[in-house]
């Protein structure tokens, strides 16, 4: 890190973003700009006029959005940002190496900023990240605190009509609060003062590799917060320094539920969190359904509280928390009673969550599913096609396409009919359907009253275009 200019040197600097529209990469470039930085960028997406609502939003913002070709890189002096997953053959990659421009990549970027605010606040864990810094961000908003934000989800509590692509809230500089990503390794970049730890399962990363990236995390915190729910978690909490433990099943826990006081809707829910550092009694609402939610607000309490916010400001705050875009949003309900959501699930764990939140309440489910690469499929797949099996009924389907794919030379001799055949060998009811727009028609043909219909996947924009077609289509 030590390479790198210092952020009044940084902001002294223009930028271009390569890929402006990624999850990642958009909130960072909201940041920049609001900051005063000047901020341009391109994106394939945009070249091929996927989601053009969002690169409207950003040019009237003020960022110049050029043609991925590699016009936007005219000086020495730009900082071109990246994933570190561009490759050197893109445009703007060849044109600044011909230049000689400083290259970062998003998450180098992101940790100046992070650990040269006064207090960086960091989400991390396999499941659950952006929905609690969402959270942990409007508690702290509403506490007066004045957050910058980083989330690679739109957080529905700050979309306005000027930003209506709310994945950054642009604060002040003491208070900074950012998911972390353990999926490539740049969460070894973060010194935190808070660190949120919520789970550690399967994802992009083998469990060894992630037992000692999260427990450098911890080790690297102030002050950690811990879910003494996960197993997991809880193992890796002799990392850390100092500890606020939270859960929902652990009696232990410091920041908890009174048992017995938890009351679940198919919409929302209350419970009663017990803060055990006194004994006090908090009644919690939340606009949001599923045992998951209810964990992940006791997290973002337990962050707030090791950043000095008392339970029962956190608790008031949440009440009036509208969630994020794509996490088990619903797009609408047909006049004949199907029900459509929009759901970021991609991993076990996340589709598990959201699956079962739709179990506890009656009605058929019929579940689509876009893996984001065939790269995660093979990782996961085994794990994926158990976690459909284990939470959906015998009257339940599952549909999936085949994964996303924009290019490169990843293999892809392994797609989404292996999973199915899992599926499938363990009894359950699935389809493999190569094409989206046929999956659509199909479950649109099959869907009848008090059936609800989810859309999961992630690393694509246009599932939520696609999600309000079959609405359309439905009776």
């Amino acid at each position: 890190m030590s390479d790198f200019p210092t952020p009044d040197d940084l902001f002294a600097r223009p930028f271009f973003f390569c890929g402006i529209g990624g999850s990642g990469m958009m909130p960072l470039a909201q940041i920049l700009q609001g900051r005063g930085a000047t901020v341009e960028g391109s994106d394939r997406s945009r070249d091929q006029g996927r989601t053009p609502a969002k690169f409207a939003a950003l040019e009237s913002q003020g960022m110049a959005l050029y043609p991925q070709d590699g016009s936007g890189i005219v000086s020495s002096d730009q900082i071109l940002v990246a994933s570190a997953a561009v490759e050197d053959t893109v445009p703007e990659m060849v044109r600044a190496n011909e230049l000689g421009c400083l290259r970062m990549t998003r998450a180098e970027l992101l940790s100046i900023l992070f650990n040269t605010s006064g207090a960086g606040l960091a989400v991390a864990g396999t499941s659950g990240k952006s929905t609690v810094t969402g959270m942990l961000s409007w508690i702290m908003h509403a506490a007066g605190r004045d957050p910058t934000v980083m989330n690679g989800a739109v957080m529905k509590n700050f979309v306005s009509e000027e930003r209506p692509f709310a994945s950054a809230l642009v604060g002040g500089q003491s208070i900074f609060v950012s998911e972390v990503d353990e999926s490539d390794g740049s969460i070894a970049l973060y010194r935190s003062a808070v660190g949120v730890l919520l789970n550690v399962s399967l994802d992009h990363k083998s469990m060894d590799e992630l037992r000692q990236l999260f427990g450098d995390f911890l080790s690297r915190s102030r002050i950690a917060a811990i879910n003494a729910d996960d197993a997991e978690a809880l193992q890796l909490l002799p990392r850390a320094n100092e500890v606020i433990t939270f859960g929902i099943e652990q009696e232990k826990a410091q920041i908890g539920i009174v048992p017995g006081s938890i009351a679940e809707g198919p919409t929302k829910q209350a419970a009663l969190v017990i803060d055990r550092h006194d004994g006090s009694e908090h009644p919690l609402r939340l606009a949001m359904p599923g045992r998951h939610n209810l964990s992940n607000a006791l997290a973002a309490i337990a962050g707030a509280a090791a950043a000095g916010v008392p339970v029962s400001a956190s608790v008031e705050a949440l009440a009036g928390f509208a969630g994020l875009a794509r996490r088990f949003d619903i797009v609408g309900t047909s006049e004949s009673g199907i029900t459509v959501i929009d759901d970021f699930g991609h991993n076990p764990e996340k589709c598990a969550a959201t699956l079962r939140t739709l179990k506890a309440h009656p009605g058929r489910v019929i579940a689509f599913f876009q893996p984001h690469g065939y790269g995660p499929l093979r990782q996961m797949g085994h794990e994926l096609a158990e976690t459909f099996v284990r939470e959906l009924g015998p009257e339940d389907i599952s549909i999936f396409c085949d994964p996303v794919y924009y290019g490169g030379t990843v293999d892809r001799s392994q797609g989404s009919e292996r999973i199915v055949q899992m599926i499938e060998e363990a009894g359950g009811l699935a389809d493999h359907v190569p094409s989206r727009e046929d999956c659509g028609k199909l479950i649109a043909s099959i869907a009848k009253p008090g059936d609800r219909i989810v859309v999961m996947g992630a690393r694509d924009d246009t599932l939520t275009k696609f999600a309000k077609s079959i609405l359309d289509r439905l009776p």
